[in-house]
């Protein structure tokens, strides 16, 4: 494999793990202060994420 091949897989790798950590989190998040923070760094991440209404 190419090397820059194999830093976009480890890249995308990395990201969606982040992405399920913070969905986790935001799952969890009980202020409303803490989910726009969290909503904000997943956005950063994934631009066309909506959240989940509760």
């Amino acid at each position: 494999m190419s090397t820059q091949r194999q830093k976009d897989i480890r890249r995308r790798k990395r990201r969606k793990k982040r992405l399920g950590k913070l969905k986790q989190q935001l799952a969890e998040a009980k202020t409303l202060r803490e989910r726009q923070r969290l909503i904000a760094l997943i956005r950063k991440r994934q631009p066309a994420f909506e959240p989940a209404e509760e």
